[in-house]
């Protein structure tokens, strides 16, 4: 994957990824190894974790570490850190992407089921951020970064997504909080929120069977197209680095205008064809002169 960070950007730097063994925290470990990086990639399936490690070590040469670790659970997020540190003696980025997520209308919901997507988003983005952030706070170390991936429907809500939405609107006051709180201990934090990003475990999940040909999201979405994983880990590349140094407490949304558009009240007048255009000013006019 190509950057507009120099190939060394992150040279000598330590970057721990939650789900990055597959989709776009792949992309994201990919992009990072490009600049220079250590990458420790983390989920609880170690299979999947060292065969994307072997794949992207033998592709870049870099070095690439793969932790089994569920992120609901603190005791293994502490593991993690220790494993990390052992093998190349310091953290200096966490990228919060582990996440859960389904479809469904919300009165089918068990309590089980919402407390899984919770426990998955926002209780592991908890987890992770507080024993990294503890470790650097106590160890004097500074020049740190957390990027969250959350999502726009964190602060618009959405209806069948809302587990994941009030996660996700959690892990978006902790990115705010921890900003003006840990930036006197040197740790930035900030999040970035995607908008359509295929990727084929989500997507099977959020769009099963058909539904992906039925509601093709490219056209929600203004420059009319969905986005190019190396787009959203170019961004991720620079706002875990330091070039992104005065950036604190920021959410970047990178969705193509997705969501603006479907803010506003009248975005739906795209579907008028352009010839269309000339007598709609004509009823207007007639309308004004009633």
């Amino acid at each position: 994957m190509e950057s507009m960070l120099r190939p060394d950007a992150l040279k000598g730097r330590t970057i721990v990824v939650t789900g990055g063994g597959t989709g776009l925290g792949r992309s994201m470990t990919e992009m990072l190894l490009g600049l220079g990086a250590n990458v420790c990639i983390t989920s609880r399936k170690l299979d999947v974790l060292q065969k994307t490690a072997d794949e992207l070590v033998s592709a870049s040469g870099g070095h690439v570490l793969a932790v089994a670790c569920d992120v609901r659970n603190y005791e293994e997020v502490e593991n993690l850190s220790k494993v990390v540190r052992e093998r190349f003696g310091s953290v200096d980025g966490l990228i919060n992407n582990a996440a859960g997520n389904f479809i469904s209308p919300t009165e089918r919901l068990s309590g089980k089921a919402f407390q899984t997507v919770i426990d998955i988003v926002l209780m592991g983005t908890v987890n992770c951020t507080l024993v990294f952030g503890k470790e650097w706070i106590a160890g004097g170390e500074r020049d740190k970064s957390i990027l969250n991936v959350v999502t726009t429907y964190a602060w618009t809500g959405s209806g069948y997504v809302v587990p994941s939405a009030c996660a996700k609107a959690g892990v978006l006051a902790l990115t705010r909080s921890l900003a003006a709180e840990w930036g006197h201990y040197g740790i930035r934090s900030n999040a970035v929120a995607p908008g359509p990003f295929p990727t084929k475990g989500a997507w099977s999940r959020l769009l099963p069977g058909d539904m992906i040909e039925k509601f093709d999201m490219a056209k929600r979405v203004p420059l009319g197209r969905l986005g190019e994983h190396r787009e959203l880990a170019d961004l991720v590349a620079y706002l875990i680095s330091p070039f992104s140094g005065y950036i604190n407490g920021e959410v970047v949304t990178i969705d193509g205008g997705e969501w603006l558009k479907g803010a506003g009240q009248f975005s739906m007048l795209d579907q008028v064809e352009p010839g269309m255009w000339d007598t709609i000013e004509q009823m207007v006019r007639g309308a004004k002169g009633s």
